[in-house]
Order: C-alpha cells, then sequence, then structure tokens
C-alpha cells in the first residue's frame, strides 16, 4: 500500500500554535504527555542536575586562547570569571582566595559556539515514533561547546519553546541559550494586515525573530518590516513555492536578516531564466524530486566570477546580510553512505531518530528511495559553486555564520554542527575565520556581540574548553574524538572531544553529559 504524502509545511503551521501544557513536573518521570493536532509532545526538559556553579571567582589557568575575534591563539593564559561575566584575562593566575580553580594546561579556550540553525524537535517525527526528547538534544549541544541556538521554527509550539529558553535563562535546566524563532504559516496567511497581526501577537508570546518558508510578497515585506520595529530577527528559507516572486536578493532589499540554506539565492543569480528548470513531471510534495533537482540549480545560475554574481555579491554586503549556509545538513546529497553510516550513530542516536533518517515518503528530510550516483555527482558541483559563493562573500567583507539543522537527513545534534565547521574550511575558511563565523559572527546577527562571541572581559562567560588543538583539526571537537597514532607507543588512541563548556559560569562535564545521552539511547534500544 502507497504511503500518503503529508506536506512538511502542513506539520509546521500546526506546530506554530500554542498546546496544552504537559502536566509533568519537570525533572520526575511521568507518563502524561501532551498529545496536539495528534502528534506526541515530549515533556519538558528536567530540572537541572548537571553542572557546577555559576561561582563567586572561578579561574581557568594555564589556558591556551582562541578568542573568536579573528586573533591567533595565545597564552597560556589564566581567565577569571566572577558569577556569570568574565571579568579578566592575566598572563599569570591571580591569587583569589576561596576561588573555584580549573587548571587548563595544554587545553584551548574558545567562545561558546553559537549554532544559528536549530530544530529542538520536529513533529513530522511523531508520525513514525517518539519525538527526540529536550533532554537529549539540549545535551549532545552542550557536549559539543554549543551554549546558544537560534530555534528556527519552534516545531514543538511557540509556547514549549519560550518556556524552555525562560528555564535556560535562569539555569534551571541543563541547556544552551535559546533564541526563539516562530514559524510564519505563509499557506493561511496571505495579506500583509494578516501578516502583521501575526507577527506582534507571537511578539506578545515572547518570540524574539520570525522564520519564513514561504509566502505572499506583501506578507514578506509586512513581515520583514514589522519585525524589525518590533526588534525582532528575521530568517527565510526561500523554498520553491513562493521563491520566483521573492528571491533573496528582493528580501534583502525589504530587510531580512538572514537567508537559511541557499534557497534564492541561485534564483538571484539567474542571466537566461526567471524560473528554476523544473522537469515536465516534476512534484515538490514528492521530496525526492525537490532535492534531486535542487542539486542541479546552482548550474544553472551566473558563473563565479562573472558580472551578475560579482554585483548580487556586493549588494548583499552593503546590504549588512548573513549567510546561513547550513552545508552540513546536505552533505548526504553528496554521499549518502557517509552521511548514513557515521561512527556516532551506533552510541548517541536515539533508535526513533534513526528510524526518522531513513527513507519514507510521510516525512520531511527521508527521501533518499532511489538517490542514484548522478545525483550525487549533481551534488557534488552545487557544492563546488555554493562553496564558492560563501567563501567569496565572505572574502569581500559579508557575515557568515555556522548552523547545522540536525535532526533531519542522518545529522545529529551536535556532531553535525562540528561537521559544519569543518564544511566552512573546506569552502575555504581559514580554521580562525570558521571559528568566528561560529562565535563572533552569530552574535552579530542575533544582536548579541556585546554580549556573547568572543572571551573579552565583561562579556558573558560561555567558553569552551578542549585537550588538543581545534585551529590545528576540528575533528578534535567531535564527542567521539579524534583517532591518530601515539608514535611513543606504535598504538591508535581516541584523543580530543570538548572536555568542558560553560555557560553562564556554569561549568558542564562535556564527556558526562555525552554519557547521559549513551544511556537514553541504550535505555531505547534495550525497549
Amino acid at each position: 500500500m502507497k504511503k500518503k504524502l503529508v506536506p512538511f509545511m502542513l506539520l509546521m503551521a500546526l506546530a506554530s500554535g500554542s498546546h496544552a501544557q504537559s502536566s509533568a513536573v519537570p525533572g520526575e518521570e511521568s507518563a502524561t504527555r501532551s498529545i496536539r493536532n495528534g502528534i506526541l509532545i515530549p515533556d519538558p526538559a528536567p530540572n537541572r542536575r548537571r553542572g557546577e556553579g555559576p561561582f563567586d571567582s572561578l579561574i581557568i589557568k594555564n589556558v591556551m586562547l582562541v578568542s573568536g575575534e579573528g586573533a591567533p591563539p595565545r597564552g597560556p593564559v589564566s581567565i577569571v570569571i566572577k558569577g556569570d561575566r568574565i571579568e579578566s584575562i592575566n598572563s599569570t593566575p591571580p591569587q583569589i582566595s576561596n576561588a573555584r580553580v580549573i587548571d587548563a594546561s595544554g587545553m584551548y579556550a574558545l567562545p561558546g559556539f553559537i549554532d544559528s540553525h536549530t530544530h529542538i524537535g520536529n513533529p513530522g517525527q511523531g508520525l513514525t515514533g517518539p519525538i527526540t526528547p529536550p533532554e537529549y538534544v539540549f545535551k549532545l549541544w552542550l557536549a559539543h561547546g554549543i551554549t546558544t541556538v537560534r530555534e528556527v521554527g519552534s516545531g514543538m509550539g511557540l509556547d514549549w519553546t519560550v518556556a524552555h529558553r525562560e528555564r535556560s535563562d535562569a539555569g534551571e535546566i541543563t541547556a544552551p541559550r535559546i533564541i526563539v524563532h516562530a514559524m510564519f504559516p505563509g499557506s493561511t496567511v496571505t495579506s500583509a494586515v494578516e501578516a502583521v497581526a501575526w507577527v506582534r501577537e507571537v511578539h506578545r508570546r515572547g518570540a524574539e525573530g520570525v522564520k519564513l518558508r514561504g509566502a505572499t510578497p506583501a506578507a514578506t515585506k509586512a513581515i520583514y518590516q514589522t519585525a524589525a520595529e518590533l526588534g525582532m530577527g528575521t530568517s527565510n528559507h526561500h523554498d520553491q513555492t513562493s521563491v520566483y516572486s521573492v528571491n533573496v536578493l528582493d528580501s534583502a532589499r525589504m530587510g531580512l536578516d538572514s537567508m537559511e540554506h541557499w534557497y534564492g539565492l541561485p534564483e538571484s543569480l539567474f542571466t537566461d531564466r526567471t524560473i528554476q528548470d523544473y522537469p515536465a513531471d516534476y512534484n515538490y510534495s514528492d521530496e525526492q524530486w525537490r532535492f534531486g533537482q535542487a542539486g542541479r540549480l546552482w548550474q544553472q545560475a551566473a558563473a563565479p566570477g562573472s558580472d551578475k554574481w560579482n554585483s548580487v555579491r556586493d549588494e548583499l554586503v552593503e546590504l549588512d546580510f548573513t549567510l546561513s549556509p547550513t552545508f552540513t545538513i546536505y552533505e548526504a546529497n553528496r554521499d549518502v553512505m557517509r552521511a548514513r553510516d557515521a561512527e556516532w550513530h551506533s552510541t548517541y542516536t536515539l533508535p526513533s531518530l534513526q528510524e526518522f533518517f531513513m527513507p519514507d515518503p510521510r516525512l520531511h528530510g527521508s527521501y533518499h528511495f532511489d538517490w542514484t550516483t548522478a545525483d550525487e555527482v549533481a551534488w557534488r558541483e552545487t557544492f563546488r559553486l555554493w562553496m564558492a559563493f560563501v567563501n567569496d562573500y565572505k572574502n569581500h567583507g559579508g557575515r557568515v555564520v555556522a548552523g547545522s539543522d540536525a535532526g533531519f537527513i542522518f545529522k545529529l545534534f551536535g556532531f553535525a554542527y562540528i561537521r559544519e565547521l569543518e564544511l566552512l574550511q573546506e569552502a575555504g575558511f581559514h580554521p580562525l575565520e570558521v571559528i568566528q563565523a561560529a562565535t563572533l559572527n552569530g552574535a552579530e546577527l542575533l544582536g548579541m556581540e556585546e554580549e556573547i562571541g568572543s572571551i573579552v572581559p565583561g562579556k558573558k562567560a560561555d567558553i569552551v574548553l578542549v585537550d588538543e588543538n581545534p585551529v590545528a583539526n576540528f575533528k578534535v571537537l567531535y564527542g567521539t574524538g579524534h583517532m591518530k597514532l601515539n608514535r611513543d607507543s606504535n598504538e591508535l588512541e581516541r584523543v580530543g572531544g570538548v572536555s568542558y563548556t560553560i555557560k553562564d559560569g556554569i561549568v558542564f562535564d562535556a564527556k558526562e553529559l555525552l554519557e547521559d545521552v549513551a544511556a537514553m539511547v541504550r535505555v531505547a534500544n534495550d525497549k
């Protein structure tokens, strides 16, 4: 029997509303959960039992410092933290009575990472099994040094997401800082008047930004203008249902903050057409068609270095526009086996998430039904052109940030973000430029550069400590570490993995968090 296609946009629109709160007390076991629109909503994250602090005084001594602002590593230095703020950076450890001390000799300190494109939960996953619980997602993020996330869509419901943001800000849960964007229901709200009312309502309910996936030109312009008036951020995945009327350049001129992925950018670079070259039997609701043809879209755009390429690049730079490419989420398209068989899945991926990743025509992102060599070759060329634009944009002063979009297409939270750092380096970024994209650039996108994004006195104490040099090799940031030969013992060793993630002055043992996640997976596998 054929499986019926369920449009992902419909699921996300259903998820954008409020819902009845779970009757479970956070931190206690309960079988009672919310059911909304037929989807079982996971329990709230439990009260925090991991992490120590914040402390009156915390000294990280003898550490190599990577500031996040583009400067090369320097040290050893000692970082003094008072409560949730960095107080000073010293060449020698200061003498402070009753201070908590971390001897970080041989370690590197980086600013807390900012994942600029995330989803705590995905309602579509509820069609095949339980949705990943927020505790699982949060611990994977923190275990990989991610201290701030931009939640673009609030798929579990706006009220649910805002509640987690507030509990994270208060230090009540083990979680990164959460910047909440509400998903605009573009299929039901079409006029400018309705769009303005919707933005004002989600702002009242606590949203800090809005995310679009498709909207009429009138609604799009009204959303950007109203959000700017209210001091809200804006993000847009220019999908094929409306990109023919509003592409990335159109949106940037209207005031959009950031484009997500790359949709709408090749369309801004068209010179001999106005609409993508769709096959006659194309069906956007069939995701193998959608993503298979998306892998051939960049080849229809203007060539690197052409007048059109340069003019679009320069105008976007002038508009202070941000690219959030999320290379990692599309990597399976150029090598399905690599993404599907990543070494961390067996230990850290919940079986319900593994099932969600596998091909299923009902689900968004689970589309490799008949993925061919030709599809992978086309996507490798797409990556070449796409990466060329992103690197060129950065080289001409444009802002690029790091985002993962994990939870889809074989990409696991935390691990996918580290892979994004590697892919930015593949695109041509120097490792220090990658770190800047992952930290300070993300803070600038959020309008929080005075608070987070670099290790500077006065800013929030968001710091990643790792016992290897990530500037030399980003693989040492993976929770599974990096395999290398110990030339003294002639044995292979696993090295690295984040040692500690500090968020708001609270010190989390990253390996302890990973063990919590592994235990959750073991229990799920035994059921």
